[in-house]
């Protein structure tokens, strides 16, 4: 049997420059990064085929377009101004970043060979994740709607990892889920969503349009509901040290991977906090074996959200 096929608008991968130590001394590496890339990654590692579908220009992007390749089958559109990129110190315990450059916003014609690509690829694929772009105003809003629009018409499930506005135009065309962070699902709301008001913030997307919604709350329970079952909780393991680049979109990737082969929502989620958990104890981002994600899952504890509430309560 043929890997799943997972189709990702990721428009923005990075180019990371990291300084390390060494006991030969220092070192300098050099890896593919951003959101849709930790997407892919995971996805891949947890046995599918991903399609990142991504801006790429200038010098940086003439470095990247290799290490991108290694890894997956990639679509790219072409663009006139530079890949962002950023420098990272990691020879001290904290991660420092000592300078960043940003792409600047793509040209109409380059949005649209990216739309049209990341279309294609997707109405060959079992599932199309959406990410956000870097920087957050460098597409048109509408894009994300007219992904949504156009996949889900075709009969193709889309899982959207986005926040406002672009969240707001993809709900207008019902993804089948959206995950995102409380501070994100704090901004959709434009309120607190503190104890039993994040249930209701997601039960807001819900009502907005999304299928299934899940919260992620740093080390908190993870909050899942949906149109077809009753909300519940998804406990994390307790890991006081670790890494948290990355997490929440190696958890998409597992996400991705569980939907395309048919889990069902309880076992995709907890097979993507096992697999953010799993990133949380690297220093690599969107990584971790897929038997070491496998085995976690088992582990991860799923409870009913009424009867999470009555122990807090007590």
């Amino acid at each position: 049997m043929s890997a799943p096929r997972i189709a990702i608008f990721g428009p923005d991968p990075l180019l990371s420059v990291t300084i390390e130590t060494r006991s030969s001394g220092e070192e300098l590496h050099l890896h593919p990064a951003g959101q849709g890339v930790w997407v892919a990654r995971m996805a891949r590692e947890l046995g599918a085929s991903p399609i990142l579908c991504s801006f790429l220009g200038g010098e940086t992007g003439a470095l990247l377009e290799p290490l991108l390749t290694a890894n997956f089958e990639v679509r790219v559109a072409r663009t006139s101004g530079v890949s962002g990129s950023y420098v990272v110190d990691r020879r001290g315990d904290e991660r420092n970043v000592l300078a960043s450059a940003l792409r600047p916003a793509p040209q109409r014609h380059e949005v649209d060979d990216l739309l049209s690509s990341t279309v294609a690829a997707a109405l060959g694929s079992e599932v199309l994740v959406i990410c956000n772009p870097y920087p957050a105003d460098g597409i048109p809003n509408e894009v994300y709607e007219t992904l949504v629009a156009d996949v889900r018409a075709a009969g193709v499930p889309v899982l959207v990892d986005l926040s406002s506005p672009r969240l707001d135009h993809a709900l207008r065309h019902q993804p089948d889920l959206v995950k995102l962070n409380d501070w994100e699902l704090a901004e959709f709301v434009r309120g607190p969503v503190d104890g039993r008001r994040m249930l209701a913030g997601a039960q807001a997307l819900i009502d907005a349009g999304a299928g299934a919604v899940v919260v992620t709350q740093a080390e908190g329970p993870v909050l899942v509901l949906s149109h077809h079952a009753d909300p519940f909780e998804v406990v994390p393991p307790v890991f006081p040290v670790g890494h948290r680049e990355g997490c929440g979109d190696t958890m998409m990737g597992a996400i991705a991977a569980g939907w395309a082969r048919g889990l069902p929502l309880r076992d995709l989620t907890s097979l993507g906090v096992a697999a953010g958990s799993i990133n949380f104890l690297r220093r690599g981002l969107g990584t971790g074996s897929r038997s070491a994600v496998e085995e976690l899952a088992r582990t991860i504890v799923v409870r009913p959200l009424l009867e999470a509430a009555s122990k807090t309560a007590v």
